[in-house]
């Protein structure tokens, strides 16, 4: 297990770019017995649409296909992995509401599977697929090999999830100060103006002032989307 984590985040430390990172990942994936490698990420923004970005090597016919017949809706693994982070394998039960689906997943040469979701502290959901054309898990294999997969998943989750929404959530241009940080925290445990006061022991019209400030920096509509980007930044620790 060390030799395979130490070389995992040698190649991830070298990575400069997300196709270099998910090559990465996709040797590692290999090195487990896998023909394919999956990830797919779930941005928390925007609220009422949330954009999903993926890296996969599935043929192009079978990306095609799945994109036309909108099966990212259907997809029970991703159901399953909205649900829960435990680890998930591909069964016929669990395919059994979509027969065409996982009749058309298995010609395209994917039979056997294994998945796992995360989620981090800002909304953001990723989902690591594993799988392959070739014979069954067996008892022993996941007893080897899990914990590898678990890494696997984490060291995804955070070297893709850092890359690929950097292309939907805009840098920062200007740095919010602590005072600043500070209200959006409160604001967003859900204090009034008035109770944000009394805690920092500062008038309403200097938080409201803070608050508008905040609003401006992180070029949003109002404080309710200033929170929403800070969270998504990281800037609420």
């Amino acid at each position: 297990m060390q030799s395979f984590a130490e070389n995992l985040l040698v190649a991830l430390d070298r990575a400069t770019d997300e196709a270099v990172v998910f090559q990465a990942l996709l040797r590692a994936a290999r090195e487990l017995g896998f023909d394919h490698c999956a990830y797919g990420l779930r941005l928390a923004i925007p609220v009422s649409n949330p954009k999903v970005l993926t890296l996969n090597n599935y043929s192009e016919q079978w990306q095609r296909r799945y994109m036309e017949a909108g099966y990212l809706q259907v997809d029970p693994s991703v159901r399953l992995g909205h649900l829960s982070q435990q680890p998930l394998i591909w069964t016929d039960e669990m395919f059994a509401g979509t027969p065409q689906f996982w009749e058309e997943a298995r010609s395209a040469g994917l039979c056997v599977g294994w998945a796992q979701s995360s989620l981090d502290g800002f909304g953001v959901g990723g989902m690591l697929t594993l799988s392959r054309g070739g014979d069954p898990f067996s008892a022993q294999e996941l007893r080897e090999n899990e914990t590898k997969m678990r890494w696997l998943v984490q060291s995804a989750h955070l070297s893709l999830s850092r890359l690929m929404q950097s292309r939907y959530v805009p840098p920062q241009e200007e740095a919010l100060t602590a005072r600043e940080v500070e209200v959006l925290k409160w604001t967003a445990d859900g204090k009034t103006a008035a109770d944000i006061g009394d805690i920092l022991a500062i008038s309403i019209p200097t938080v409201n002032f803070h608050i508008k400030n905040a609003v401006q920096k992180l070029k949003v509509a109002n404080k309710t989307a200033a929170v929403v980007q800070a969270l998504m930044r990281g800037l609420l620790h």
